[in-house]
């Protein structure tokens, strides 16, 4: 048979409480029974043995960002299913409307360089933070509701146009253009990151400093 190593706990924990019992026990009579608990001494090296892997874990892996990656990937998400929805009622439905004004989730500080105004209606019914009546489409609306930043109005994302909200801009209802926009909260999703989707390079957009989608050309409503 084929012996087993050693698992990595069995080699912090394991291996050197054995060796204290060894301790323990040298110069006793063989005669005496070693079959006992923990003693108070190494219960306090597990204790700190597992204190130190808990701080490296935690480090490693940082549960904060890795909260505020997958609140990104949300909103990723999010502005890809509307702009699906938004390309479907273009192409569907014979007399389509956008609407001309912007609309924020949140404050009034654009990201773009049209002005918004605060909506936090998710109704897709053209009464909601994006003024398209998604239930003209032939086959109804793709979407329940409009959504909402996973973090809305936060400034995690940063600080007035790069707070956490989603925003609509429309090129006016001759034009049919349009852009979504949205702010990341994460190291690895937001300018300059390791998976950057902000950086103009990489969105194709005008604002380094938000993540922009849409049909209109440079992104820069």
């Amino acid at each position: 048979m084929k012996q087993k190593g050693f698992t990595l706990i069995e080699l912090l924990v394991v291996t050197p409480i054995r060796k204290m019992r060894r301790i323990f026990v040298r110069g006793r009579s063989p005669s005496l029974s070693v079959a006992r608990g923990f003693t108070l001494i190494e219960l306090l090296v597990v204790i700190a043995i597992l204190a130190v892997l808990a701080v490296a874990v935690v480090v490693v892996l940082n549960p904060a960002e890795l909260i505020k990656q997958a609140r990104d990937t949300t909103r990723i998400s999010d502005l890809a299913a509307l702009n699906s929805a938004i390309s479907l009622y273009l192409s569907d439905y014979a007399s389509p409307a956008i609407g001309a004004a912007g609309f924020c989730t949140s404050g009034a500080t654009t990201k773009g360089t049209l002005a918004c105004t605060a909506s936090t209606s998710t109704v897709v019914t053209g009464a909601g933070w994006v003024t398209i009546i998604f239930t003209n489409i032939s086959s109804g609306s793709p979407l329940a509701r409009l959504p909402m930043d996973p973090n809305n109005g936060s400034t995690n994302c940063g600080a007035d146009a790069a707070a956490c909200f989603y925003e609509y801009m429309p090129g006016g209802n001759t034009l049919l253009t349009y852009e979504l926009d949205a702010s990341m909260e994460s190291v690895k999703y937001a300018s300059g990151g390791g998976s950057d989707v902000e950086s103009n390079t990489k969105d194709g957009g005008s604002n380094n400093d938000a993540y922009e989608i849409g049909s209109d050309p440079g992104l820069d409503l």
